[in-house]
């Protein structure tokens, strides 16, 4: 695909995959290859970490409909070539977190993201299927900030390690209202019975200081 047209987006704007058994089969050790090779490119490219957690799902059985998916995203690294990251010294460490409510359409799992920046440059990002099935928007977000701020813990400790200790608390952006509240708020409300109780962390991370979660 050397001499391929190229688009300015890794994947169709709201892009559902499927197992689709009626759909042509492909050679599978050629899809994981493929696949393999743009979670190699994900190492430095954190623009394509979403669709490719989405083809990933399908190396067991791919189907041609995946295989399109997939050249797509080198389509898309065709006209990108000259992309970068790019770091300012003295920023501070800032982190923003999304999700995709049942967009698994197999087994209506969302699907957790985040990425943490240091200016204009990211330092650490993932793309994952949550291990549940959540039941709310605010449930989905609340699972996919606990992710975040784990990964936000880790990142506070490598420069205290080497005597940088960040002061205050590392900024996470969400874009729910109700899973920043539920997570300021030490009263657990009866809509939020049913989460997973390791996932109330979050709530002790904001009381300390360590995170401060604002609305974006």
């Amino acid at each position: 695909m050397s001499n391929c047209n190229y688009v300015n987006t890794p994947s169709d704007v709201g892009l559902k995959l499927t197992k689709n058994l009626e759909e042509k089969k492909i050679d599978g050790t050629l899809y994981k290859q493929i696949v393999g090779s743009l979670m190699y490119v994900t190492a430095t490219r954190p623009d394509i970490l979403y669709v490719v957690c989405i083809i990933s799902r399908y190396m067991e059985n791919p189907k041609e409909l995946h295989l399109l998916a997939a050249k797509r995203i080198f389509r898309y690294l065709k006209g990108t070539s000259d992309f970068g990251l790019f770091y300012k010294k003295g920023e501070s460490l800032v982190g923003f977190t999304d999700r995709d409510y049942a967009g698994g359409l197999d087994d209506r799992k969302s699907t957790s993201s985040y990425v943490f920046m240091i200016g204009s440059g990211a330092v650490s990002w993932s793309s994952k299927k949550q291990p549940i099935v959540t039941l709310s928007t605010t449930e989905v977000e609340f699972v996919a900030a606990t992710s975040c701020d784990s990964q936000a813990i880790c990142l506070r400790n490598i420069p205290a390690g080497l005597y940088f200790k960040q002061q205050g608390a590392t900024t996470v952006y969400c874009d729910n209202n109700s899973a920043i509240k539920l997570s300021k708020n030490l009263v657990l409300h009866g809509k939020s019975k049913h989460f997973d109780v390791k996932f109330h962390f979050l709530r002790d991370l904001t009381k300390d200081g360590v995170i401060d979660f604002i609305y974006c």
